[in-house]
């Protein structure tokens, strides 16, 4: 039996799997996750979004702590929606600029 251990790597692995349906990109490669915060079994994302009118706030919110909680040793997640610093594309990794056809 394999045991896994929840760190920062493997919650990033699993935020790939949440997509802005918006843009087709994963928020990792966006750029929205700001911090990541793992004490025992409870996780903390400090993320923010494209635009603070962002309709896909709450769907984003709910697929970040669905991702999470499917993760073996994660309890409880909290995603903190915060505007400062404010996102810009620089924040997104070549991936995702190349995925949304930002030319950098």
């Amino acid at each position: 039996m394999t045991t896994t251990h929840v760190n920062e790597t493997t919650i990033r692995e699993a935020l790939q799997q949440v997509l802005d349906p918006e843009l087709d990109c994963n928020i990792v490669d966006l750029g929205l996750i700001y911090d990541i915060h793992l004490t025992g079994g409870k996780v903390t994302v400090k993320m923010t979004l494209t635009t603070p009118g962002c309709p896909m706030h709450e769907s984003l919110s709910w697929g970040v702590q669905t991702a999470l909680l499917n993760l073996e040793g994660v309890e409880e997640v909290e995603v903190e929606l915060i505007w400062d610093p404010p996102w810009n594309p620089a924040m997104m990794s070549d991936y995702g600029r190349a995925r949304v056809g930002i030319a950098w």
